[in-house]
């Protein structure tokens, strides 16, 4: 792909300095406004770290106790901020363990840049020691990758890596360069790149598809919106906000969408998906038009392609042409950026209400609040709940924190019962399911948002995936709160036997170590409840503390998430119990 470039007003940009390889790559960070990277040096990488050591002033390392933390980190990183993650490792088993957080970052269109570091030019393909492939071992997880064999490619494959990285559906790049190329000297010169030939993040937007939508919304009688995090990514937050007030169309999101709107939204009906509520889901197989807005129609989310919203028409609004037709039939797409896109739709759909349709929606959720949420979030049986945790975290935070989630039964109740009133508020591992994702994330997420009170919320299983990062806030002070569910199962695996295997408890039962005294080796503040009575004062101490904070809440081992739409079944088949 041939890079067109940016010239810069006012300098000369074909000034030059030479340098060597490792020190271009830290101007190169530089100059794309990186100021945090998350990595973990090894033999490979050593010379980019020499010169890291030399701009400490200006480039903040963060060290991580494993790879896989620092991609983790990266990704909070950049979700919170909007900026793009960066993550640095070494060649071998440094450079392969960062490829969950790859892939994790591919699916979730997370935009990252991940250096490593590799053995020399003429080292390549002889099997030396720490020399993997992971050019071939990356390519199916990111959205770009290349090797730099010579000292010069630096400055262009950057800019290159960050445009690619950041633009249009963002996602992963990986940049692997050889030793000697970090060794070499040249003459160094930088400049930023602002297009790719052949390469077109950003469809241009059809009036006609856009004026099509209108008709069929300004026509529509049940009408139901449900977006996604495509919203965020475009920043169309205040245009998917206007479009719901005009229109009066009642709006659900997916997992990653949470936040775009504000919880508390009158429109806001909920969340879609496997666990999400119970009207949202229901009715997607009743109204006579899906508006879907920066999501991808996920399985997770439609359940049995065959029934779903088949009485419906389709409109679907996406950046990657790619997303079009591939799950569900679009009767109208509208390719571009959410915020244009909506944009320019708004001035074409008509001022409306739909109370007899929303009421419908406020219908289900009594019914859902009445056999699942009351339970969950104001329980009388002894055992302390999920939701009623996340309710006291509400309550404590006024809505205002960003919420990091891990993988399994808490994530599924930190998203249904958590509420927001700010965007880029939830973090968690939508399309991959990385469990150990949540710790290093939040810490990543802190750093993005120093100014926003982060929670992890974590079971017990997932958090000992990447128990080590605590070794990270501990050496940074970073004031993260981090909050395990402990229920001493894998309770999302073990749910399911008990649902659809005749109760065989294969491999679920945890047998857990001290969870307070491992933080309090750390110098972390610890606690353990286990009472209701302890509950909210413990949470309020907790978020009234400066400092990094770890609760563990010891809550009812056999509880589970409901509603659910069992795999592979309708999203009509939703079961309350």
């Amino acid at each position: 792909m041939e890079t067109v470039k940016e010239k810069k007003k006012g300098t000369d940009s074909k000034k030059t300095i030479k340098i060597s390889g490792a020190e271009a790559l830290i101007h190169c960070l530089l100059a794309e406004g990186v100021e945090t990277m998350y990595g973990y040096p090894g033999g490979a990488i050593m010379p980019v770290y020499d010169e890291l050591y030399k701009f400490q002033d200006k480039l903040t390392h963060i060290l991580t106790r494993h790879e896989q933390g620092a991609t983790h980190a990266a990704q909070g990183y950049a979700r919170v901020s909007g900026k793009v993650g960066v993550a640095i490792a070494t060649s071998g088993p440094g450079a392969t363990n960062l490829v969950t957080g790859l892939a994790d970052a591919q699916i979730d269109s997370t935009p990252m840049v991940c250096i490593t570091g590799q053995v020399t030019r003429q080292l390549l393909g002889t099997d030396a020691f720490q020399e993997t492939d992971i050019i071939g071992i990356s390519t199916p997880v990111t959205k770009w990758n290349y090797q730099i064999t010579e000292a010069s490619e630096i400055p262009e494959v950057m800019a290159k890596a960050f445009y690619i990285a950041k633009s249009g559906r963002p996602g992963p790049v990986l940049i692997d360069i050889t030793k000697n190329a970090q060794i070499d000297a040249f003459d160094f010169s930088y400049e930023k790149c602002t297009a790719v030939r052949s390469y077109k993040p950003v469809p241009k937007p059809k009036m006609s598809a856009i004026q099509a939508a209108a008709d069929l919304i300004n026509s529509a009688k049940k009408p139901f919106i449900v977006w996604g995090q495509g919203v965020i990514l475009g920043k169309a937050e205040a245009e998917l906000k206007e479009l719901v007030e005009k229109t009066g169309i009642p709006a659900a999101w997916t997992i990653m969408g949470a936040s775009a709107l504000d919880t508390s939204h009158p429109l806001n009906v909920g969340m879609v998906g496997m666990h999400g509520n119970y009207g949202p889901n229901v009715l997607t197989n009743e109204c006579d038009l899906l508006i879907a807005i920066g999501m991808r129609f996920d399985d997770r989310v439609t359940g049995n392609l065959d029934s779903y919203a088949k009485q419906a028409k389709v409109i679907h609004f996406e950046i990657d042409p790619a997303e079009i037709n591939k799950n569900v039939h679009a009767d109208v797409a509208v390719l571009g950026n959410s915020k244009e896109t909506l944009g320019l739709l708004l001035p074409l759909v008509n001022d409306n209400n739909h109370d007899a349709w929303h009421n419908i929606f406020k219908e289900k959720y009594k019914i859902e609040f009445d056999t699942i949420i009351n339970n969950d979030i104001h329980p009388t049986k002894d055992g302390l709940t999920m939701g009623e945790v996340i309710e006291e975290i509400n309550l404590a935070s006024n809505n205002k924190a960003v919420i990091v989630s891990d993988v399994g039964q808490h994530q599924m109740i930190a998203c249904r019962y958590a509420k927001f009133s700010q965007s880029k508020s939830n973090i968690t591992s939508g399309g991959l399911g990385t469990m150990g994702f949540a710790l290093p994330a939040a810490i990543g997420a802190k750093m993005g948002a120093m100014d926003r009170e982060v929670v992890a919320i974590i079971g017990d299983g997932g958090y000992q995936m990447t128990i080590q990062e605590l070794g990270v806030i501990f050496q940074h002070k970073v004031p993260v709160k981090i909050v395990v569910l402990n229920n001493e199962h894998l309770g999302m695996v073990r749910q399911w036997q008990e649902l659809f295997f005749e109760k065989r408890y294969a491999s679920t039962v945890m047998v857990n170590p001290d969870f307070v005294k491992i933080a309090e080796g750390y110098s972390i503040e610890a606690k353990r409840i286990s009472e209701r009575k302890d509950l909210k004062s413990t949470i309020q101490e907790m978020m009234a503390s400066k400092e990094p904070y770890f609760l563990e809440v010891k809550v009812e081992q056999e509880d589970n998430v409901f509603p659910m739409i069992p795999s592979g079944a309708s999203v009509s088949d939703v079961r309350l119990k």
